[in-house]
């Protein structure tokens, strides 16, 4: 669908809810599922989309909890939440601060 529109703005977004999608279907899924994850990361990293790449760490960082990398997972959504400087009340970044702590 992205590649027949062109239309480029919420790619990272369906990468990351193919990801979310498979875990659904089956745990089994979790390396399919890692590697949207990360193709959401790159392409929302490549686009500047901070929200997009704090949502795709996020559901990687979820992820990486439930396999026990509580340390990876901590640092790498540390380094996107760090990034912001307003916004705290919005939904992405409340649940951002509690998967933090979690992860602490």
């Amino acid at each position: 669908m992205v590649d027949s529109s062109r239309e480029r703005c919420l790619e990272a977004e369906l990468h990351r809810l193919k990801g979310e999608l498979l875990l659904v279907l089956s745990q089994e899924n979790q390396s399919e599922a890692e590697a949207c994850f990360r193709q959401a990361l790159e392409v929302a990293h490549c686009q500047s989309a901070k929200s997009l790449e704090l949502r795709a760490v996020m559901s990687l960082s979820r992820l990486w909890q439930k396999q026990g990398k509580k340390n990876e997972a901590r640092k790498m959504l540390s380094e996107i939440y760090v990034w912001f400087t307003e916004g705290f009340d919005t939904r992405d970044l409340k649940e951002a601060k509690i998967l933090l702590e979690e992860l602490s």
